[in-house]
C-alpha cells in the first residue's frame, strides 16, 4: 500500500440509527459511569490499525536511520514484523539509549489524524460525552521494548499531567496496536477511583522517565482499599475507555516483542482545550459540522476549519 493510499481520509462504515446518541449500549454506559472503565475487545479490526501503523513505520525508520548514523546500529531491519522490529534495533542497548528518542510519541503524520477520527472510536466516546467532541492534544504512543525500564508505568490519573485545566470529563481511548496480556505489560485499572478528585502524587525516580505517581497511601484513597485492581488483557484493537481520574498503571514488558499501545483522549467541546499541551482539534460536531477539522488543518495546527 502507497503512503496516498494510506493518508487519503477514509470512508468508514457507521452504525445504523445511531448518528446522536452514540454506539454503547445502556449497560455499557451503566458499566462505565460506576467502574470508570470499559473495555470493548472488538472495537477496530486490522484496516483500521493500518494508517496509526504506517505512521509508527516511518517514526521507526527514522529512528533506525538516527541509531545507524550514531554507530549503535548496522542496518534498519527493515524486513522485521512490526511487533520486533524495534525490540531487535535495542537489543543489548541501554534504557538511556532508548530514551533517547522519548518515553512516548506524539508526532504529525497523517495516519495519527485519519486514526484519531475513526467513527467507530468517535461513536463510542459520544455515548459518554455526547456529540460535541474535542480531541485532546495529549494523544501517545507507547512502545513498550522488552526489558527497559521505561515501559513500565506506575499507578497513576491522567489528570496529574493537567491539574489546573478546567476539563471534565476528559476520556481516555486506550488501544492495543498488538494484543496486549500480563508478560508484555497489559493496562490495570483500580476500578472505582474516578469517584475520587485528583489523588496526591509525585514524580517517580526509578524510570528514567518521571511519570507521576500517585501516593497509595493518600487519605483520599482508603475507603477504594477494598477494591482489588483488575489485570485487563485485551487484543490488538480492542479498546478500554475509562476516565481521566481512574488510576491505572501496566507493567513492564517480559516478553521478547513490543507491546505497542496508543492513548487517544477525548473531551466535550465546551472544556478546556489545554493549548499549552499543544493543538488538538474538532472531530465531531452536530452543531456547526462545517467547523470539524480536516487532516489540513489538523496538520497546520488549526484546532478547526474554517469554511
Amino acid at each position: 500500500m502507497s503512503d496516498s493510499e494510506v493518508c487519503r481520509e477514509p470512508r468508514y462504515s457507521l452504525p445504523d440509527s445511531k448518528e446522536r446518541m452514540g454506539s454503547l449500549t445502556t449497560e455499557q454506559v451503566a458499566f462505565y459511569n460506576v467502574e470508570g472503565y470499559l473495555v470493548l475487545p472488538k472495537l477496530l479490526d486490522e484496516n483500521d490499525l493500518v494508517p496509526i501503523k504506517q505512521a509508527l513505520n516511518d517514526k521507526v525508520s527514522e529512528i533506525a536511520a538516527q541509531m545507524i548514523s550514531a554507530g549503535k546500529l548496522k542496518n534498519a531491519l527493515e524486513h522485521e514484523s512490526f511487533q520486533y522490529r524495534l525490540a531487535k534495533m535495542f537489543e543489548g542497548l541501554t534504557d538511556t539509549d532508548f530514551l533517547d528518542f522519548g518515553r512516548s510519541w506524539r508526532d504529525r503524520h497523517p495516519g495519527y489524524f485519519i486514526f484519531m477520527s475513526n467513527p467507530k472510536i468517535l461513536y463510542a466516546v459520544e455515548s459518554l460525552i455526547g456529540p460535541e467532541i474535542f480531541s485532546n492534544p495529549v494523544y501517545n504512543t507507547r512502545p513498550k521494548v522488552p526489558k527497559v525500564a521505561a515501559g513500565a508505568v506506575p499507578w497513576h490519573q491522567d489528570r496529574s499531567y493537567w491539574p489546573g485545566a478546567n476539563a471534565n470529563p476528559v476520556i481516555t481511548v486506550w488501544i492495543p496496536l498488538v494484543d496486549a496480556n500480563e508478560v508484555n505489560g497489559c493496562l490495570q485499572i483500580w476500578p472505582r477511583t474516578h469517584n475520587t478528585e485528583l489523588v496526591q502524587h509525585h514524580h517517580e525516580t526509578y524510570s528514567g522517565t518521571s511519570y507521576t505517581e500517585v501516593d497509595v497511601e493518600a487519605e483520599s484513597l482508603k475507603v477504594f482499599k477494598k477494591i482489588n485492581p483488575v489485570s485487563l488483557p485485551i487484543p490488538a484493537g480492542g479498546a478500554i475507555l475509562f476516565n481521566d481520574r481512574c488510576i491505572h498503571m501496566s507493567t513492564p514488558n517480559a516478553s521478547d516483542h513490543v507491546r505497542w499501545s496508543v492513548d487517544l483522549r477525548y473531551q466535550p467541546t465546551d472544556q478546556d482545550p489545554m493549548p499549552q499541551h499543544g493543538t488538538g482539534f474538532l472531530c465531531r460536531s452536530f452543531q456547526q459540522p462545517e467547523h470539524v477539522a480536516t487532516l489540513e488543518d489538523w496538520l497546520a495546527f488549526r484546532p478547526e476549519h474554517t469554511p
